[in-house]
């Protein structure tokens, strides 16, 4: 069974930081571009990062830019978004997804072959 999960997030302090997990089961990270997005209450679903899956090739969106960092663990079949410096708008659910031979630009949710089912950060003033 093909399955994407999620995990590190929970309640942290403006200025801290949080590192996600991105676990990949079914099948092997080494052939998909990874994108995390997130999606605040109320707002539109945002894609903030991904890596490419053989350059290892990275894209950040403006508003993580300089503060989050994402990379991979092919032996263990995870990527990681390592988050400083967070800001309470930051609060929002953090999905990873999965796309075979995707091109590293702003991830696009539609594109995505697997989704995880999503990780709460709540980033508090």
């Amino acid at each position: 069974e093909v399955q994407l999960v999620e995990s590190g997030g929970g309640l942290v302090q403006a200025g801290g930081s949080l590192r996600l997990s991105c676990a990949a089961s079914g099948f092997t990270l080494d052939a998909y571009t990874i994108g995390w997005f997130r999606q605040a209450p109320g707002k539109e679903r945002e894609g903030v990062s991904c890596i490419s899956s053989s350059e290892r090739s990275t894209y950040y969106a403006d508003s993580v830019k300089g503060r989050f960092t994402i990379s991979s663990d092919n032996a263990k079949n995870t990527v990681y978004l390592q988050m400083n410096s967070l800001k309470p708008e930051d609060t929002a659910v953090y999905y990873c997804a999965a796309e075979r031979d995707g091109v590293v630009a702003p991830p696009v949710w539609d594109f995505m072959d697997y989704w995880g089912k999503g990780t709460l950060v709540t980033v508090s003033s």
